[in-house]
């Protein structure tokens, strides 16, 4: 494929064999293809959930490398949503 995307990096911490695969898998696509990343969390806190500083570094350098960083701040889109919703209703 062309395009890999990976939605929601972070949102549960991964075991060690989950972050030496998702490594093996984003080190295959480096300077091969596209991949899109989204996060709730800061590429600074990647080490909280993947828990191997050398390895956050390394899969976060192949990342970034040639990127567009794309930064949202705000409320959450879906809670906004629900609130009106609810609000609607």
């Amino acid at each position: 494929t062309d395009l890999l995307i990976l939605d929601e990096v972070g949102y549960v911490p991964t075991s060690k064999r989950a972050s030496e695969l998702l490594f093996t898998v984003i080190s295959n696509c480096y300077e091969r293809q596209s991949i899109i990343v989204t996060s709730n969390l800061e590429l600074g806190r990647w080490n909280e959930v993947f828990g191997d500083d050398r390895l956050t570094a390394a899969l976060i350098d192949r990342v970034i490398h040639h990127a567009h960083i794309l930064v949202f701040k705000g409320e959450s889109y879906r809670y906004k949503q629900a609130l009106k919703r609810k609000q609607e209703n």
